[in-house]
């Protein structure tokens, strides 16, 4: 293999393709790039077999064909103190030589024949989105999303595809978070995929996309890359139960209002106490210590009696901080149950705080 391909092209392509590598064992072919050139494109991949990305250039100049690894990290490191100018690719024997003018760099190389095969998408379904309205929607759940919990199902989020809409859901059993993207479907059902590729499609997802899909597998293709995540195995709880179909009081609340608030009680306490008063709201710190934080807004909510409600600030302000309108609803049933944080197509549900 021998490629004259331009710095910044490389470096664009390396920084994306990091995050997918084996970064603990680095005697493991997962921690290599594969690289490989044809006559007309420079292809890299990278895989840690739960996620993987092929990622294409043609603003390349090939010399010869042919196939190569290399260490991820130490690849980029060198591109990185490169001139923006033409970087050479060389590959000799077993070592990836990476030239620039009087720079001249040797890396080992693996046997790539030994790189893992990247799931193809012939005879999956496939179904369509408009990948920008995805990661816009999907970046509302993320933070709902658990980490390390023994349900598996529940580290993911579950994308449920209808009719003619598809849920976003995510939950972290304290609170639950959902998306509602209106979108023609001709089948129905489910796939959980793993927090971490939803970190990279968040990266990526900004090309036309076509999506494949089977049981195991989901798959992203454009013009430009490949991407795959293994999806997570397990039975999503039955969220559209969790969901209250009534609410007994409905709140059309300031989002600037409620942001600045809670923020200062924040300073003092992650678990606040608001009570909302016919006239006015109060927010309150909740802690054992002799310290405490206050602060009211005035505000008429026509309510005839106090609601109280004990809750994580932080679940109010990850809500707050994923909707775009000035105001949101919320809605309340009765002391120690669910209330929701609605604006426009989502909602999240929160357990408040015993006390």
């Amino acid at each position: 293999m021998k490629v004259s391909i331009n710095k910044s092209v490389l470096e664009t392509i390396l920084l994306n393709a990091i995050s997918y590598l084996e970064k603990k064992d680095l005697s493991q072919i997962t921690s290599h790039l594969l690289l490989k050139t044809t006559d007309e494109e420079f292809i890299v991949k990278a895989t840690d077999y739960e996620i993987g990305l092929e990622y294409k250039t043609r603003n390349i100049k090939t010399i010869s064909n042919g196939v190569g690894t290399t260490n991820g990290k130490k690849f980029l490191d060198i591109v990185k103190i490169l001139k923006n100018d033409d970087v050479l690719l060389e590959t000799i024997n077993d070592y990836l030589y990476i030239k620039q003018n009087n720079s001249k760099f040797k890396l080992p190389m693996f046997n790539p024949n030994e790189f893992p095969e990247f799931p193809n998408i012939e005879n999956k379904p496939k179904f369509n989105i408009n990948s920008i309205q995805f990661v816009r929607n999907i970046k509302k759940i993320v933070n709902v999303i658990d980490t390390n919990n023994p349900k598996y199902e529940l580290n993911g989020a579950l994308i449920d595809i209808k009719d003619s809409f598809i849920n976003l859901v995510a939950t972290d059993t304290r609170r639950l978070a959902i998306v509602k993207i209106d979108n023609k479907s001709e089948e129905n059902f489910s796939l959980i995929i793993p927090k971490k590729a939803i970190g990279e499609i968040q990266k990526l997802f900004f090309d036309d996309i076509e999506i494949f899909y089977d049981e195991t597998t989901l798959i992203a293709k454009s013009e430009n890359f490949q991407f795959f995540t293994k999806l997570i195995n397990g039975k999503f709880p039955d969220y559209e139960r969790i969901i209250p179909k009534e609410k007994r009081i409905r709140l059309l609340l300031n989002r600037e209002k409620m942001v600045e608030s809670i923020k200062q009680i924040l300073i003092i306490s992650e678990e606040i106490k608001i009570t909302f008063k016919p006239d006015m709201i109060l927010f309150e710190s909740l802690n054992d210590d002799n310290i405490e934080a206050k602060t009211e807004i005035e505000f008429n909510t026509g309510l005839d009696q106090e609601i109280i409600l004990p809750v994580n600030s932080r679940y109010m302000l990850d809500f707050l901080s994923n909707i775009e309108d000035s105001n949101f609803v919320l809605g309340y049933n009765d002391e120690g149950l669910p209330f929701s944080l609605e604006s426009e197509n989502f909602t999240t549900i929160v357990m408040p705080i015993m006390i």
